[in-house]
């Protein structure tokens, strides 16, 4: 993976990995505050041979001191110096305990010992550093004097321990920075995780890499776009404002209809059928404002509704739901007759779906249908309202028929095996696939600021001033 790869990862799972970041940060700082507070304070002692006017003996002496204090250390770690230490200064502790919150080093060729002691509170850790110099004094003396003839080696305390301002345990600033960093590791990793073993398509690069077709648009997730119960379709191509559009939706919808115009410069799709892999990835929402986007751009455009099972395309224009499909593929009635304008888009018709009959799949595989769409095709843009793929098989019958399909898919929520199906079931029937769609899309992956918004308005505006008919928003419908 590029850092590239790891940005997009952590982008999307960005929840997780602040949760995981703000728990290492909190479970530092519990572990610091629950930690007893531990002070430290320093004492040394200088080892001297005595006093020497002879500078050779002074030499020797020093020489001398400086091998004896490495033994000193040792001696000052011992369970005899401990023990001297408790009874100076009456303490209940055992002798290994006491020498466990105990350092005792020498500087590097000199002839210094230094001593530090730690304990609960500064005033015990500044007596407990004193004393063991101390008693390491009485210590060395026992042994280089044991007769106190005055001998020569002996440790004399120069530095005092002073009185320690601060605990030198736990350091909370180190303890949550390094709490926030595991946070972010275990977050990246997180976010890693799921991306390998999440299914979901999220993004276009990601489809077209993973199946190897285009994505012919990308549709911004919009409040616009939302659909409510028994109200009409939502067409964001004839301009919302900017409240409820904020990521002007339309400017999508006019790059899906310039990308399936430049798809094939000599034969353009003349009958698309736009379905999804599953029921509720907005398809029919789609399909509408798909068909509003091109008849504005002075073509003459069928939209039909091609799902004979849950009609919806009538309702959702406030047209009548009446005679339609099924009827005309048994010629009970003529095109003309069922064909209904759409009063915002003097180009657009509708097509209902007419009665629901018992074998949707063999109406719309017939070959009826098939003449149907050659015959449309020929005098209009044609997109067919069809069945999610998966649950019946009447979508990929309609593409086996048209130019090909769009399928639609939901960013964030569509399997990537509910799209290989769906695509499979289109190959089995040898359709098409002119493209995927991807809905609902969050506005930053989806390309959507400033310039695409003000471009978005620029070209809607400029569409709307070239085409009167589109001054109303509101569809109405009247039996043609």
């Amino acid at each position: 993976m590029e850092l590239t790869d790891y940005l997009r990862v952590v982008r999307a799972y960005w929840r997780g990995v602040s949760a995981l970041v703000l728990l290492g940060v909190a479970l530092a700082a519990l572990v610091s505050l629950a930690q007893p507070k531990v002070y430290q304070a320093d004492a040394s002692g200088f080892v001297t041979a005595g006093a020497s006017s002879n500078p050779g003996e002074a030499s020797v002496g020093d020489s001398l001191a400086k091998s004896r204090a490495t033994s000193y250390v040792d001696l000052a770690k011992s369970r005899a110096t401990a023990q001297d230490v408790i009874s100076a200064l009456g303490l209940r502790a055992d002798p290994a305990s006491l020498i466990g919150r105990i350092s005792v080093t020498q500087p590097l060729d000199t002839v210094l010992i230094k001593v530090s002691a730690r304990a609960s509170s500064p005033r015990d850790a500044q007596q407990l550093a004193d004393a063991w110099v101390n008693a390491l004094k009485g210590q060395v003396a026992a042994i280089e004097d044991p007769r106190h003839t005055g001998g020569s080696l002996r440790i004399v305390p120069i530095e005092s321990a002073e009185l320690p301002r601060a605990p030198v345990s736990p350091n909370t600033p180190r303890n949550v920075a390094l709490g926030l960093v595991a946070g972010l590791l275990l977050g990246l990793g997180y976010a890693v995780l799921r991306s390998q073993l999440d299914r979901r398509l999220r993004s276009a690069d990601g489809v077209q890499r993973e199946f190897g077709v285009t994505v012919a648009g990308t549709i911004p997730a919009s409040p616009a776009m939302v659909r409510k119960r028994g109200a009409l379709v939502p067409l964001v191509v004839t301009g919302a404002s900017k409240e409820t559009d904020p990521v002007h939706t339309a400017e999508a919808f006019f790059k899906l209809r310039t990308n399936l115009q430049f798809m094939d410069i000599d034969r353009p799709p003349r009958v698309i059928v736009v379905t999804s892999p599953l029921p509720g990835d907005g398809k029919s929402t789609i399909a509408a404002n798909l068909a509003a986007a091109l008849s504005m751009a002075d073509r003459r455009v069928v939209l039909i509704d091609g799902d004979l099972r849950r009609p919806v395309v009538a309702e959702s224009f406030g047209l009548i739901e009446g005679p339609g499909l099924t009827e005309l593929l048994i010629g009970r009635v003529e095109f003309a007759d069922v064909a209904q304008e759409v009063g915002a888009f003097p180009n657009l018709q509708v097509l209902a779906a007419g009665r629901v009959p018992p074998n949707p799949s063999e109406l719309l595989g017939s070959q009826a249908m098939r003449r149907l769409l050659e015959r449309l095709g020929g005098e209009y843009t044609v997109i067919v309202d069809a069945p999610p793929l998966l649950p019946v098989t009447d979508a990929a019958l309609l593409t086996a028929s048209a130019d090909g399909a769009l399928v639609v898919v939901t960013a964030g929520q569509t399997l990537d095996s509910h799209l290989r199906d769906a695509l499979g079931n289109l190959a089995r029937v040898q359709g098409h696939t002119l493209g995927v769609v991807l809905n609902r899309v969050p506005p930053r992956s989806s390309g959507s600021g400033y310039y695409g918004g003000y471009y978005g308005e620029t070209v809607a505006a400029g569409e709307r001033a070239s085409d009167p008919a589109t001054a109303d928003p509101t569809p109405s419908g009247t039996s043609h």
